[in-house]
């Protein structure tokens, strides 16, 4: 019997970038979740404060090359692979010049979010599932980290919907305290549509706030993980309202938990 294949994507990952909730969580997850017999892939953004040197990252030819396009404009898709020899585990990262170069991930010095935060999501989530392709690796289910991996749900149900590789495919989410107060892009919502997403089906971007897109995200979502001890009421009070499958925070042996809930979605 083959292993269950568990697809990671989330903003942030130690050891490459500096230690946070999500960062620690993703890649103490990725390991447990490896070592209870579960293949897995990790994908993260190639921000320009990533040490490529240090980490050894190296571009794997054959899976870039292709162009995605976002408002109307092209952006080649560059995807890099570093290994964590002591978990026996790979890395992938997302890279473009246009969305990733600068050094800061999400935000400038003042703590002002970039303008281009809403396509640069676009851009990483609609990178991983055309990755995932090149690999012609079929995830049983995606678990996607934060925010500024929401959007996988809507592309994965709708656009890729369709596609023999993910026919199967489940998606959960978890929700962190990562709540933004400046809108993305008023523009989002056009951002996003393409083959398989309608207007309707993003309508809730009409305006763009952190609680629209989470509750979008957690519309194609088929399970919410709380990821923090605080996360905002309104969106755990939108997914019970759903019906969907909710796990509370854990505080301990979160790996054995998340284990036993992707079970529970598959």
């Amino acid at each position: 019997m083959e292993p269950v294949r568990i697809l990671y994507i989330s903003p942030e990952m130690e050891p490459y970038l500096p230690a946070s909730e999500v960062a620690t969580t993703v890649r103490t997850l990725s390991q447990g979740i490896q070592e209870k017999g579960r293949e897995i892939r990790t994908f993260i953004p190639r921000y320009g404060c990533v040490n490529e040197r240090r980490n050894q990252l190296h571009e794997v030819i054959r899976l870039s090359g292709m162009n995605l396009i976002i408002n109307d404009a092209d952006h080649p898709l560059i995807i890099k692979v570093a290994s964590l020899p002591s978990a026996r585990m790979q890395v992938y990262f997302i890279d473009n010049d246009d969305y990733f170069q600068r050094r800061a991930m999400l935000q400038e010095e003042d703590g002002k979010f970039f303008d281009d935060n809403d396509e640069r999501s676009i851009f990483f989530v609609r990178g991983v599932l055309e990755t995932v392709k090149k690999l012609r690796w079929s995830p049983d289910l995606v678990h996607c980290h934060g925010w500024f991996s929401a959007l996988l749900s809507v592309f994965l149900k709708r656009s890729y919907k369709d596609d023999p590789l993910f026919a199967g495919t489940k998606v959960v989410l978890s929700l962190y305290d990562d709540e933004f107060l400046q809108p993305l892009d008023s523009k989002v919502k056009q951002k996003i549509l393409m083959d398989g997403i309608r207007n309707k089906d993003v309508e809730i971007l009409s305006d763009s706030t952190y609680i629209n897109l989470m509750k979008l995200a957690i519309q194609y979502s088929d399970g919410i993980i709380l990821g923090s001890s605080v996360v905002n009421k309104e969106l755990v009070d939108y997914a019970g309202s759903l019906k969907k499958p909710v796990l509370p925070f854990q505080e301990d042996d979160y790996v054995s938990a998340y284990n036993v809930f992707y079970d529970k979605i598959i």
